[in-house]
């Protein structure tokens, strides 16, 4: 990772009261929070969503699908 990604992963520190409030578009389940790649994880439907300069990226075109 670089010392501009790092430096954003770092800043992007998501709001426990959105973290409350936001669903997976797919399943409707609640999302994990994984600090370490700075992503919304949903279980269920297999898939990371990212966070981006602090704003969840909800849309599952834009979603890494999870290996298990």
């Amino acid at each position: 990772m670089s010392e501009t990604e790092n430096k954003q992963s770092e800043n992007s520190v998501i709001d426990p009261k959105l973290l409350e409030i936001l669903v997976c578009p797919l399943t409707k389940t609640t999302l994990t929070y994984d600090r370490d790649s700075n992503e919304l994880i949903s279980d269920k439907a297999g898939l990371a969503f990212p966070i981006r300069n602090g704003i969840p990226i909800m849309l599952v075109d834009e979603a890494r699908r999870i290996d298990d």
